[in-house]
């Protein structure tokens, strides 16, 4: 991407590199994976024009970043290009003049970001209903109140105008709006529990969040129930109190029982059982038929912000969940 393509407006960052720091990473790179949206180029480019200064003194782009290092950087701002309307089809499972719910596939991205400023159900939105509110980054986000991964599908309330949106969002906020995720984790978690942790992003990779001990991170609280055990596996449901990201995978990674399917917290791997023959054949399948952590959000209530009256939806297993649970019931009983 040129210079041109960069607003003049740079981000002013402060980093403090964790205490458990320990494995060998040039200050370029580190940067590169730490900070959203920068990209090894921009971080050099700074680097050499020193805006990049570490315990307070200018560096070069080789400096191996150590366990308590302060970095203080100025890097350029991506410019965020005008959002167009494009035909994508949509699983409408509910409009009025206020809102729309929607069942997202999970192949969808929500909003446009960094490598995925098309394909997005903001895109699809846009063809659909013409304009959206404005409240939330109208540059970016118009109409989306909440999102959930592009790897998990399932239900999310989108608003048309301002005003649906304030309201949304305050519920949202209040912890008030009902929400329940289905997942199929590795092991057997306890019949019931509540994870009630901090949850920010990874010291050690900005793609993934992590549960927080240092006193960081915001609070997240996840709710959940054994729906059906399995030989190593178990269906659960989730109720979520807060809404942070990743927080469903975090929470059950952090436990031990990682998501099915889901790579980024260990979950496309055999975790507890026999990884040969027909075992191992039977999981290398799913692992490929599904692609993406196996959780869908499967209801959404709330309060409809024009009329106040209780709204509940649901919405059924996607197919590739639906034959994971057909073949865990069929071969792993």
């Amino acid at each position: 991407m040129s210079e041109n393509s960069y607003e003049k407006e740079i981000r002013q960052l402060r980093l403090e590199v964790a205490p458990g720091q320990t494995t060998p990473v040039r200050i370029d790179r580190y940067l590169a994976e730490m900070v959203q949206n920068a990209t090894r180029s921009k971080v050099q480019q700074a680097i050499t024009a020193k805006r990049v200064l570490v315990n307070g003194a200018p560096t070069k782009a080789s400096y191996i970043v150590q366990a308590g290092d302060v970095i203080e950087a100025e890097i350029l701002k991506p410019k965020i290009p005008d959002l167009a309307p494009e035909e994508i089809p949509l699983d409408i499972v509910h409009e009025d003049d206020d809102l729309l719910v929607i069942n997202k596939p999970a192949d969808m991205v929500v909003h446009p970001a960094f490598g995925n400023w098309t394909g997005t159900l903001v895109n699809a939105l846009l063809h659909h209903t013409g304009e959206l509110s404005e409240t939330n980054d109208p540059a970016v986000r118009p109409g989306i109140v909440h999102r959930i991964d592009k790897g998990t599908s399932g239900l999310l309330v989108v608003a048309k105008h301002d005003t649906a949106h304030q309201r949304l969002a305050k519920q949202f906020a209040a912890h008030s709006i009902a929400r329940t995720y289905q997942a199929i984790v590795w092991g057997h978690p306890p019949q019931e529990g509540t994870f009630d942790s901090l949850i920010g992003r990874s010291p050690r990779d900005r793609k993934r969040m992590a549960v927080l001990t240092d006193g960081r991170g915001k609070r997240a609280v996840t709710h959940y129930r054994v729906l059906e055990h399995f030989d190593h596996l178990s269906l659960i449901e989730a109720r979520l109190e807060t809404g942070r990201t990743h927080q469903i995978r975090v929470h059950f990674a952090d436990a031990g029982f990682p998501l099915l399917a889901d790579e980024a917290y260990g979950g496309a791997s055999i975790r507890y059982g026999s990884n040969t023959g027909f075992r191992k054949d039977l999981f290398q399948k799913l692992f490929k038929r599904l692609g993406r952590q196996c959780l869908h959000a499967k209801t959404l209530g709330f309060e409809h912000p024009a009329t106040g009256a209780p709204v509940a939806f649901d919405s059924p297993l996607p197919p590739d969940f639906r034959e994971a649970l057909h073949a865990l019931r069929q071969y792993c009983q």
